[in-house]
């Protein structure tokens, strides 16, 4: 995908998603508190968002409580500012016996400058499914 793309890959007009699960798995606005000494938003904070958007999605398909054991791929391409609209969108990779593998791309929409969604950053989080007795557990099959 460009940077310009839509995360769909459609053009940045398009529809509304037919349900929950075709848009982004978190949206929030990137605040004054999130900012690092640079003024730029701080990576640990959109790190967090988008650990938080990776594990709805593996929760989801775990049918029940997960925890992040990894992070991987991460890349940082372009700064987030403040006021930016941050939408993360997550999508299952590959599933194993207990784990579930999440690949999170984060885009933004600059509300002043630039009406387009722009990717920001990407990776890979590596969820496992965890039962009552907080020990690994056997992600259903689908």
């Amino acid at each position: 995908m460009s940077d310009h793309a839509s995360p769909t890959g459609a053009s940045a007009h398009h529809a509304m998603p037919k349900t929950m699960d075709d848009g982004p798995a978190l949206r929030t606005i990137a605040m004054p508190a999130d900012t690092n000494p640079n003024g730029d938003i701080f990576g640990g904070w959109l790190l967090a968002q988008m650990d938080l958007a990776g594990g709805v999605v593996a929760l989801r398909r775990a049918g029940g409580r997960v925890a992040t054991v990894g992070i991987e791929a991460m890349t940082f391409h372009k700064p987030v500012f403040v006021g930016d609209e941050v939408s993360c969108y997550a999508f299952v990779e590959k599933v194993g016996r207990t784990s579930i593998r999440v690949r999170v791309e984060t885009w933004v929409r600059r509300q002043r400058t630039a009406p387009e969604p722009i990717k920001v950053t990407e990776g890979v989080f590596t969820y496992v499914a965890i039962g009552e007795d907080r020990k690994p557990r056997e992600v259903p099959a689908e």
